[in-house]
């Protein structure tokens, strides 16, 4: 896993990090397991993904969940299927501030913030 961020002196950090008040999160469930938030993590099909979702509605390269400050957003990286938060399909390339309880629903997986 990467350990990289969004530099907040771009006009895009600066954005979200205004966006970035609530609830703070500290792990992903997913199968069960609980997978430690990094700087940067990839959701996708591929092997080279962080997160590795096997279902063949799931792109290789899916979707990404970036740390910006401290706060969690959440990005479709042009997936075919679309990305869902909470039941709502995301915009493409549009980060999304992430809060401790929310279902990203890839494919037919289902990982919870927590």
């Amino acid at each position: 896993m990467k350990d990289t961020t969004i530099i907040s002196t771009s006009a895009l950090g600066q954005h979200l990090e205004r966006i970035a008040e609530g609830s703070q999160v500290s792990y992903l469930m997913f199968n069960k397991q609980k997978i430690t938030l990094a700087a940067k993590i990839t959701i996708g099909r591929s092997t080279e993904c962080d997160v590795v979702v096997d279902n063949k509605l799931v792109s290789r390269h899916h979707a990404l969940i970036q740390k910006i400050r401290d706060a969690y957003f959440l990005r479709d990286d042009g997936s075919t299927n679309g990305t869902f938060l909470n039941g709502k399909r995301i915009p493409d390339g549009k980060y999304i501030k992430l809060n401790s309880g929310d279902k990203i629903t890839i494919g037919s997986a289902n990982l919870v913030m927590s």
